[in-house]
Order: C-alpha cells, then sequence, then structure tokens
C-alpha cells in the first residue's frame, strides 16, 4: 500500500487504515514501519462489527500469536481476542462503497494496484 500511496494521492483519494488496537500501539506501528498513511483506531471494534468483520481469534491460536510476542488484549485494550478481517473498501465522495474486498484469509489482501485501477475507473465515470 504505501508502494501505491503517490498514485492512489496523485487520483485525488486517501488513503486510511483502521485498526483495533489503541491509538498508541497503532501510532508505535505507524512510526516503526515509517508508514505514510493516516491510520485510525476502532477500538472496540466498533466499526468493524457494523460491516460484519469481526471475529474471536480461537483458543488454539491464542498461544502461537503469544509466541510472537502479540498480545491481542493489550494492543486492543480490552480483554477479548477479538480481531477484524482484513478489507478494502473504496468510497467515493458521497459515502457510498463503490468496491469492496473482503477476505477471511488474512494472508489474502487486495492488490494496491488494483485500488488504483478502480480509482482510475471511477474517475472516467464522472
Amino acid at each position: 500500500m504505501q508502494l501505491e500511496l503517490p498514485n492512489i494521492e496523485s487520483l485525488g483519494a486517501q488513503l486510511v487504515a483502521i485498526s483495533p488496537n489503541l491509538p498508541d500501539k497503532s501510532l508505535s506501528t505507524v512510526e516503526k514501519n515509517h508508514i505514510a498513511l493516516e491510520v485510525l483506531s476502532d477500538v472496540g471494534n466498533h466499526v468493524a462489527r457494523d460491516f460484519g468483520l469481526v471475529f474471536t481469534l480461537s483458543e488454539e491460536l491464542r498461544p502461537i500469536y503469544a509466541s510472537f510476542g502479540i498480545d491481542i488484549p493489550a494492543f486492543n485494550g480490552d480483554d477479548t481476542f477479538e480481531l477484524p478481517i482484513p478489507a478494502t473498501y473504496v468510497i467515493d465522495t458521497q459515502g457510498i462503497i463503490t468496491y469492496a474486498f473482503v477476505d477471511p484469509d488474512y494472508t489474502k489482501r487486495l492488490e494496491p494496484a488494483e485500488i488504483v485501477n478502480v480509482l482510475k475507473k471511477m474517475i472516467h465515470e464522472i
């Protein structure tokens, strides 16, 4: 996403990430990884829940996450093991979702170049 950010912005769009992490945790991630896009906090997964994207990490997977130093409750500021399913939405200036990509397999993400293609198509349709 970071590599396509200039192309996205050149088309008049803004790229925003939404995370269930506490704001300080999100800021640390942004700074550590030199991320240039805005990261908003959805503490409690309220927005993700509205989109039907929340799941609870199974008991079997929790020790695996912990072995990688990922303490979901500490990052999210609650005692749950809830995570959002990764999703990408392109929203027009009227607030209408014009494109959506959602896959429960977190390793499958929308190719950033596809976002650029969708934006170009939107511009040509105006």
